[in-house]
């Protein structure tokens, strides 16, 4: 049998084979056709690696090698708030590094670097699979890579920019050292605190040279690498703090296994704790401030990442009103700064901290922000800050939430004139942890609507109120409303929960009330009208800014009966008498906190929403101080000095606005009944136990003494007469008037507004009271 006759038969016999194979198997390419696939397809990706490889050039550096100021405008464009952001970077030599310096950075970013040729696919793989499961704390990118993109290319996340990173920096570690690549990675780094480079950062962070580094202080620099601004400790939170110092040890045994260190040294180490951080030049006064809620919203937002944005050149139009700005510092100055005697009152005088925030509701724009007294002398934003409880300014978010879910757990509805028990410490039903927090001056008020406990604030009954409503609803109306998710004390299985133990920002409650003088319209809070290069052109582009939507947080009617209700709060009889003085329209809530360590005033027109904290603070050890005895006062409540201050900013930063009214829906008003104790029956059915109706509502067990911080209300606790500061709206169709009742003698009521302070009962200590 000749040669051919044998392969026609081997075909033929493999050809049977196969049709003998089931349908499924026969659809299978053979082996030979899968390798010669696979083997074609890697030919290809190497000769496509080798083009591009040769028409891929090194480029020129990028515009982040070019110092540039950042220039920060007022909204009207022209007037200058600050100039900064120019790279602070001052290029050292490789021998100007100390060796455990350099030693510690490798660990710490790439543990390879020595022995890759500028990029790593086993630690891309690995990073991958690391971000996958959750473990590990290196990434994937080499020195070399990182060190192509800080110079020659952009931050920007895609797949071209990445490959391009890939192909350059292995042309990169062709053409230069491993020294010359680790001095320009560790000159084009970003430390944090406006630094550039590893001389920059010594002197920031230690008042050294780079070459006069320790291995702790190495270590640290090489640590901050990953995360500048998260890893400052100076400025970090407790749980930001521990993944630093995590971080840090993370390098130093990385140290040690590679070789660079000794055990014995290692245990010796300690963390070296930094300066505290200086503000940049041009940054006094209100300015820094101001700067800092600009770029924590453009980084927040992902508009721009901080090393870009802090390398300069950009021109930032925020929408701060200068004239408002103006006014939010000097009414902090009249209202309380001059009452202040630090020298008579040492212990009480000092220390003493506002945050305050001012946004427009209908747009979101924030226009004035008050964050501390002077950036070059405390250089920590109060407006920005999340960690002050806001008490009882809480409760409008209880009330909320109510109205959203229209009946308690059982059934029976909620709206704002559902009658509850105001007893002080009365146990509250149905919570997930045992509760009972007394009312201010533990006064007991009896059976009263959810618009007078507002009014004065009864912490027994909106502690009630909020767990009828479902704790969980709570939570997501305060967060459709604007308050953080990430903020503590909203977990709803803390029934406290209900009196304000969360701790948003002085910004984010003001975000909150302006959803609520919106009508239930949300806009979160920004800052920034415009950005654009100071010099057109270069390596970066300029990024898109956000739209600015409104979202639906909660109905229109809902957010309206919240409104009314705040109304009557600023009443002569409600704990925010003191905002009567703006003259307009208002409405608002005060709060205190527990032990009095924070006093609150939210509040809005229909124009504008502002919000005053404020609180005392140990400058060296951070710890809360109790508000008591500021300015010689016993008590220092919402209705006092951050009322004060609300009132003088309103009123100048609405000078010359035309005034507007409430445009309310399906409010009831300051009726003559349905918001004040009634002799008999109820405008709607009692929403929780109370106690059982009589001829005439008791008055309340016990009157406090008059507090000079609370305004005093008139003895007849009657509804506030309609006036043009305070008009009335007519009741809606959509929500019918209570049947009409008896109208008896009224009983007496204290003659101070009481505020409310409380605890829960074996819980977390709460912020509460009015």
């Amino acid at each position: 049998m000749s040669i051919a006759t044998r392969r026609q038969a081997k075909r033929a016999a493999r050809r049977a084979a196969r049709r003998a194979l089931p349908r499924w198997r026969r659809l299978l390419p053979t082996w030979r056709i899968t390798l010669g696939t696979l083997t074609g397809l890697l030919l290809l990706a190497v000769g496509a690696f080798a083009v591009l490889y040769v028409i891929v050039p090194v480029p020129d550096p990028n515009a982040h090698a070019v110092a540039q100021n950042n220039i920060y405008l007022y909204a009207d464009g022209t007037t200058e708030i600050a100039r900064t952001g120019a790279v602070n970077r001052t290029d050292v030599t490789i021998d100007q590094i100390p060796l455990q310096t350099q030693q510690a950075v490798v660990s710490a970013e790439d543990r390879t670097f020595y022995q890759n040729r500028g990029i790593d696919l086993k630690g891309m793989l690995r990073a991958g699979w690391n971000s996958l499961t959750g473990k590990g704390m290196q990434g994937g990118s080499t020195i070399t890579q990182q060190y192509v993109k800080n110079y020659y290319l952009t931050q920007d996340r895609t797949v071209e920019r990445k490959g391009r990173e890939l192909l350059i920096a292995l042309k990169v570690d062709q053409q230069r050292s491993k020294n010359e690549i680790l001095a320009g990675y560790l000159n084009s780094s970003y430390y944090g605190r406006g630094a550039y480079g590893i001389q920059s950062a010594a002197r920031a962070y230690y008042g050294v040279d780079a070459s006069q580094l320790t291995l702790g202080q190495g270590a640290y620099l090489a640590s901050l690498l990953q995360a500048p601004s998260i890893y400052d400790v100076k400025t970090a939170t407790p749980a930001n703090r521990e993944k630093a110092v995590a971080r840090w040890n993370y390098t130093l045994d990385g140290m040690v296994q590679m070789g660079f260190l000794t055990a014995a040294d290692r245990a010796a180490t300690t963390f070296p704790e930094p300066l505290d951080p200086h503000p940049a030049t041009g940054l006094s006064g209100q300015a820094g401030y101001l700067v800092g809620v600009a770029d924590d919203y453009l980084v927040s937002t992902g508009t721009i990442d901080a090393a870009t944005l802090k390398a300069g050149g950009w021109r930032i139009t925020t929408t701060f009103d200068k004239p408002k700005q103006d006014a939010f510092v000097k009414a902090v100055q009249d209202e309380l700064t001059d009452e202040l005697d630090p020298q008579k009152r040492p212990d009480t005088d000092t220390d003493v901290r506002v945050a305050g925030a001012s946004v427009e509701p209908a747009t979101g724009r924030v226009v004035a922000v008050y964050g501390g007294p002077d950036y070059a002398k405390q250089p920590f934003n109060d407006a920005l800050r999340q960690d002050n409880q806001i008490g009882s300014t809480f409760k409008p978010i209880d009330l909320a939430a109510g109205l959203v879910a229209q009946h308690t757990l059982d059934g029976r509805p909620i709206t704002t004139e559902s009658r509850y028990d105001g007893s002080s410490e009365r146990a509250v039903t149905g919570g997930p942890t045992p509760y009972a927090p007394p009312n201010e001056d533990g006064v007991d008020y009896g059976s009263i609507t959810l618009r007078y406990a507002m009014v004065k604030s009864v912490n027994s009954v909106y502690a009630q109120e909020g767990v009828d409503a479902g704790l969980a609803r709570v939570r997501d109306t305060a967060v459709k409303l604007g308050i953080p998710d990430s903020v503590r004390g909203m977990d709803p299985a803390n029934t406290s929960m209900t009196l304000g133990t969360a701790t948003p920002s002085a910004l984010d409650l003001a975000g909150a009330y302006a959803t609520l003088a919106n009508h239930g319209q949300a806009h979160t809070p920004w800052s920034v009208l415009k950005l654009e290069r100071v010099n057109p052109g270069g390596a970066v582009d300029v990024p898109k800014m956000p739209e600015h939507k409104a979202t639906d947080a909660v109905g229109r009617n809902v957010a309206d009966n919240v409104t009314d209700v705040l109304r009557d709060v600023v009443s002569p009889r409600g704990t925010g008498a003191a905002a009567l003085d703006l003259g307009r329209p208002a409405a608002g809530k005060t709060g205190t906190t527990d032990s009095n360590l924070s006093a609150w005033f939210a509040g809005y027109t229909p124009e504008l929403t502002t919000t005053v904290g404020l609180f005392r603070e140990n400058p060296k050890t951070h710890a809360k101080e109790p508000l008591a005895g500021t300015a010689g006062l016993t008590r220092i409540n919402g209705g006092a000095f951050p009322t004060k201050i609300w009132t003088a900013y309103m009123a100048a930063a609405l000078d010359g606005t035309p005034t507007q009214q409430f445009d309310l829906q399906n409010g009831r008003g300051n009726q003559d009944t349905g918001n004040w104790p009634t002799a008999t029956g109820t405008s709607s059915p009692s929403a929780t136990p109370s106690a059982a109706p009589t001829s005439a509502e008791p008055a309340p067990t016990h009157a406090p003494e008059h507090t000079p911080d609370a305004p005093a209300a008139p003895t007849a606790p009657g509804p506030a007469a309609p006036s043009p500061q305070n008009p009335q709206p007519t009741p809606s169709p959509d929500q019918p008037t209570p049947a009409p009742r008896p109208t008896p003698t009224r009983p007496e009521r204290p003659t101070n507004p009481p505020t409310a302070t409380g605890g829960p009962t074996g819980a977390a200590t709460p912020a509460v009271s009015g």
